[in-house]
């Protein structure tokens, strides 16, 4: 017989999730081929499904995707609610193992996503992890299990080193969100910004992300730390609380108000702001606040338009400032 080629082995995973999706069934081990035999998972029943697709992308990175062709880094935002079991298929299109370790949730050996619990995805192949975000409850002995809502993400753990180094410093990196029921949600997709080494999610100013919102609408920041340095994150102009999600929800919260956070390698938090509160349209920094990291390029702009979705001269002329100041970053 002949050995299936690596672009075949590709084809064969493709399809198997492409037609799972197009039934509307959820892909089980059955229909895509994974690393190794079955093992138990978190959960017998998941609560959704989805696909991740690991490939190369220009200048040397690499990135997750939801569809083929689609890979970007960060990789896609993946969201729960306490009480769910999410069932992710991560197929390897790449030439080097890897793999997808979440933080912040609870799951079985067989989905860590490490190579001492055989969850490295081979080129070619692909594997099923499973992750379930348990709700608030009391134990046994009367102490309280705190659930599992947060500001989260996940991460290769396999490449270049058993702990994935050569994964995450190339891109394989992505936010997960466990929200509770009751909190607010944002108006806009969240903004995610991944502080990895010098750069804001593998790219220096002028080329950093900049969301551009309109005022009034709650806009979501996720922010994760990677790589070997410790960061300050910073915000001008807004606001945040200092707890689980970033927002004061009663008269009897006393959590802090701050603009800046200490972020290290694999910290992460998040929080929603009303766009332009107080302050009105405009180009607000944020930044790391190690000075010789924003000087480095650590830096990025959080656009406010009008209410009407306009972008008011002031504004234009602080972009443009902005951009000629950060051009020597590259």
């Amino acid at each position: 017989m002949v050995k299936a080629t690596s672009s075949r082995r590709r084809a064969l995973v493709v399809v198997c999730v492409a037609l799972a999706a197009l039934t509307g069934s959820v892909a089980t081990r059955a229909q895509v081929p994974v690393a190794d035999g079955p093992d138990p998972q978190a959960c017998d029943d998941p609560t959704n499904s989805v696909s991740l697709f690991a490939e190369k992308l220009p200048n040397g990175r690499i990135g997750y995707g939801r569809t083929p062709g689609k890979a970007q880094v960060p990789g896609p935002t993946l969201e729960m609610t306490e009480g769910d079991c999410l069932q992710v298929t991560l197929v390897n299109d790449t030439d080097k193992k890897l793999s997808m370790h979440a933080h912040g949730v609870a799951y079985t050996f067989a989905s860590d996503g490490t190579p001492h619990n055989r969850g490295c995805v081979a080129p070619g192949k692909a594997k099923t992890y499973v992750f379930n975000a348990p709700a608030p409850s009391t134990r046994a002995d009367g102490t309280l299990d705190q659930g599992s809502a947060g500001y989260w993400h996940y991460h290769d753990h396999c490449m270049g080193t058993n702990h994935g180094s050569g994964g995450v410093s190339k891109g394989l990196y992505g936010a997960l969100i466990v929200r509770r029921a009751g909190d607010p949600q944002p108006d806009r997709k969240p903004v995610v910004l991944v502080m990895n080494q010098i750069t804001f999610n593998n790219k220096v100013a002028p080329r950093t992300p900049m969301p551009i919102v309109n005022m009034g609408e709650r806009v979501e920041f996720v922010v994760i730390g990677h790589g070997d340095l410790f960061h300050t994150f910073h915000l001008h102009g807004h606001r945040w609380a200092d707890n689980r999600s970033g927002v004061v929800m009663t008269p009897s919260d006393t959590s802090r108000i701050i603009d800046n956070r200490t972020v290290g390698p694999a910290d992460s938090f998040g929080f929603q702001v009303v766009a332009g509160e107080h302050v009105g349209p405009g180009a607000w920094m944020y930044h790391c606040h190690v000075q010789n990291h924003s000087d480095s390029g650590m830096e990025g702009l959080f656009v406010v338009r009008t209410e009407g979705g306009e972008m008011t001269e002031q504004t234009k002329a602080a972009i443009r400032r902005w951009r000629r100041g950060a051009s020597h970053h590259g």
